[in-house]
């Protein structure tokens, strides 16, 4: 009888412990940041496939599709048209790498700019992805408080001027500052002339993540920062996994050559998927900003939703700001709930939620709250699944203290 060889001997220290066996999505899934597969503009993307393959598809067969290392260049000519209408950024398409999400370009940035012992200055309450990347490399985040118009800049004053004083230069500041992940706050503009003042007093990069710009309820935003910046000090970063969809995995940097080319010479995956650039850039550049304003209306609805439901089944437990686009609502519970805590029951129960500690750089500070997502349920789980939350709530903290006679 053979026996399975044993690999954990072989094994580093630091490398994640095994992945659980996927076994299917809960019933009520309000994790991840998927969206609204009602508004994936399915036909519009099978058209464009059918069309570009059978003009270019034969490209396919080189590396790079013909277009250089740094991405289909249909796709990064629609990005600097699209940059410039929407955010206000003028850029060249030699200023853009395309990448594999916005996840790989945090990877590119950090591989770049970071190494172990280093600090960088965060959004107290931030992308999971960011934080644990950070932990991974051994940097220190420097946690700033959030307020409904995003990053306090006092606080960022002071913590900035607190390193100065200990002789600590952090390498860049990290800020989603167009709906904010998970708040769904925005910067407004003159926050961020102050920000820029400030990294530039301080001789700070700003690493600007503007993945969820696009989803905007009254499609109004400041000027990217990138835009607004003089000295070229800020590195942009996008994605159309919010916009589009996910699974597609494209995304881009924007960056000044000097720093850019660096990033290229550590993409060690020889391109980014090419079939997904083509198909993106052939539905794109006839059909993307009307197809934005459809995807934004079934979100705000289904937020609407989400938000009433928790009115309902938690009363005046559950404390929330109304996001200003984006497809998360952040949620603050009763101090005594702990939400780590009531993930495995709540999972238990069918229903899926992000625990607040894990989206921030501040444990204690949002150990009571957590992140829901609201594009991929329907309506109707969004009630039900907001109801089987409080009941599980209920059971495990006395949170909310009765449960609602709303159907459920």
């Amino acid at each position: 009888m053979s026996t399975a060889f044993d690999f954990t001997p072989l094994v580093p220290a630091n490398v994640p412990a095994g992945a659980a066996k996927w076994t299917g999505s809960p019933k009520y899934n309000f994790t991840g940041g998927n969206n609204d597969g009602e508004e994936l503009p399915l036909d519009g993307l099978i058209d464009a496939a059918n069309s570009v393959l059978k003009r270019e598809g034969r490209t396919l067969a080189t590396y790079g599709l013909e277009s250089g290392p740094q991405g289909y260049r249909a796709l990064r000519d629609f990005l600097v048209q699209k940059l410039k209408r929407d955010a206000g950024i003028t850029c060249t398409a030699d200023e853009i790498l395309i990448t594999s999400g916005s996840l790989q370009g945090l990877d590119l940035v950090n591989g770049v700019m970071l190494t172990h012992g280093d600090t960088v200055i965060i959004e107290q309450d931030c992308y999971q992805g960011s934080i644990n990347r950070l932990t991974r490399l051994g940097v220190t985040p420097v946690g700033i408080p959030l307020d409904r118009d995003g990053m306090r800049m006092d606080a960022l004053a002071n913590a900035l001027d607190d390193l100065r004083r200990r002789g600590i230069k952090p390498k860049y500041i990290y800020t989603i500052p167009t709906v904010q992940n998970p708040t769904g706050t925005i910067l407004p503009e003159s926050r961020r002339v102050e920000m820029l003042k400030l990294a530039g007093a301080h001789g700070v990069p700003i690493f600007e993540d503007d993945c969820y710009c696009d989803l905007i309820w009254d499609h109004k935003r400041p000027p990217a920062l990138h835009a607004m910046s003089r000295s070229a000090n800020v590195i942009h970063i996008g994605s159309f996994s919010k916009s589009i969809a996910p699974a597609l995995r494209v995304g881009y940097i924007v960056a000044p050559w000097g720093i850019l080319s660096r990033m290229l010479a550590t993409k060690f995956d020889a391109g980014s998927g090419a079939l997904e650039q083509m198909v993106l850039a052939e539905y794109c550049t006839p059909h993307f900003t009307a197809h934005v304003p459809v995807l934004t209306r079934g979100l705000r609805k289904k937020l609407d939703t989400l938000m009433e439901s928790l009115n309902e089944q938690f009363g005046t437990a559950a404390e929330f700001e109304e996001p200003k686009g984006g497809i998360f609502l952040w949620v603050k519970l009763p101090d005594n709930v702990d939400t780590l805590k009531l993930y495995q029951p709540a999972l238990q129960a069918g229903v899926a939620i992000n625990p607040g500690p894990e989206w921030s750089v501040d444990k204690a500070h949002s150990k009571s709250r957590m992140r829901l997502c609201f594009a991929s349920p329907t309506h109707e789980e969004i009630r039900q699944g907001v109801a089987k939350l409080a009941e599980v709530c209920h059971r495990e903290f006395g949170v909310p203290t009765r449960i609602s006679n709303v159907a459920r």
